[in-house]
């Protein structure tokens, strides 16, 4: 019988055990030859270095010490990363993709619960609900029957601003309400994007006639301040806008004035900086529903990312293409 393949760990510790409980973990034991109480944090590290030497492959996680040449040198070996995680692009260095090293991503399933607080967060827009939770809160009565004239998701314009793995999925999630779906990625075609239930608009009439815009596009240089002032004016007033990507997307000052006037609301999950300066106005605006960076994977949903990388493990050692394979060419224009 062949003998299981050496992986070793590389992520912060704290992580470890959520991303593979007992469970999980002794199914993935029973794929490869693995310490779970040796993660590396450093790839110099001595005690690490006998491990490495003879791994054939890399489980990585948040934490996770750049994969570059030094990296590398330290596991000869090396023919396979699985990440346990959604990008790479930051940390995946050059020297993986130069020797051929198969890359996987837990990305996919990372997307699910950023799809979910999406969904949320646009039903509760439609219906005005963090405006009028703080209202109640505050004056103990309900609202007059007039207050509830703009209130309601029939026939709400929704507009999606990148077909990424989440925007993909917020559209699916969309598409059972009764929602006018639009679609802004400049490498969707219109029949691609009615496919998904939208229909492509360009960004500056997408922000013009949707009631509700969410942010789904990656960070990068063709989308930095992709919402620049002139555009966060374009969205109609009462509108709201809802970002879980990365707050790079928006201008920081622009976003703030629109927000400050009350001319719109916003959901954001995301900020520039992050977290924001404590004397930020935007944690006392009616109309602004902050978090902190919780729409991704959290808590009992990290063991669905360690389930991807089992699951990829067991392909790997069928000798099967990988499900979740990072492609270099597209980390250009993908998070």
């Amino acid at each position: 019988m062949p003998q299981l393949p050496r992986a070793v760990f590389a992520m912060n510790p704290v992580h470890l055990p959520e991303l593979f409980p007992p469970p999980l973990m002794a199914r993935l034991r029973s794929l490869v030859r693995i310490d779970p109480a040796l993660v590396v944090r450093d790839f110099g590290d001595p005690e690490a270095a006998e491990a490495l030497a003879g791994a054939e492959v890399l489980i990585t996680g948040w934490g996770c010490p750049p994969v570059d040449a030094r990296a590398l040198a330290a596991a000869p070996g090396l023919r396979a990363l699985l990440h346990a995680g959604g990008s790479v692009r930051d940390w995946v260095g050059e020297a993986v993709w130069e020797r051929g090293i198969a890359v996987s991503s837990a990305v996919d399933a990372n997307a699910l619960p950023v799809a979910e607080y999406t969904l949320a967060a646009i039903l509760l827009s439609g219906k005005d609900a963090f405006r009028f939770q703080q209202r109640f809160r505050a004056e103990h009565a309900f609202p007059a029957p007039g207050d509830y004239a703009a209130v309601g998701n029939v026939g709400r314009r929704v507009g999606i601003i990148g077909a990424s793995r989440v925007g993909r999925r917020v559209l699916e999630l969309l598409r059972p309400f009764d929602f006018a779906l639009s679609l802004y990625d400049p490498y969707v075609d219109a029949s691609e994007a009615a496919a998904l239930g939208a229909v492509t608009l360009p960004l500056d009439e997408l922000l013009r006639t949707s009631d509700i815009v969410s942010l789904h596009a990656p960070d990068t240089p063709e989308t930095y301040r992709l919402l620049d002032r002139r555009r966060l004016a374009l969205i109609p007033d009462g509108g709201v806008l809802v970002n879980t990507s990365r707050g790079a997307l928006v201008e920081p000052g622009a976003l703030q004035d629109e927000l400050v006037s009350g001319r719109i609301g916003a959901v954001l999950d995301v900020t520039e900086p992050e977290p924001l300066p404590a004397d930020s106005p935007l944690y006392r605006l009616p109309n602004v529903f902050l978090t902190p960076h919780i729409a991704g994977s959290l808590g009992n949903e990290l063991e669905r990312l360690g389930r991807t990388v089992v699951e990829e493990l067991a392909l790997l050692g069928a000798g099967s293409p990988l499900a979740h394979g990072v492609r270099r060419a597209d980390l250009a224009h993908s998070a």
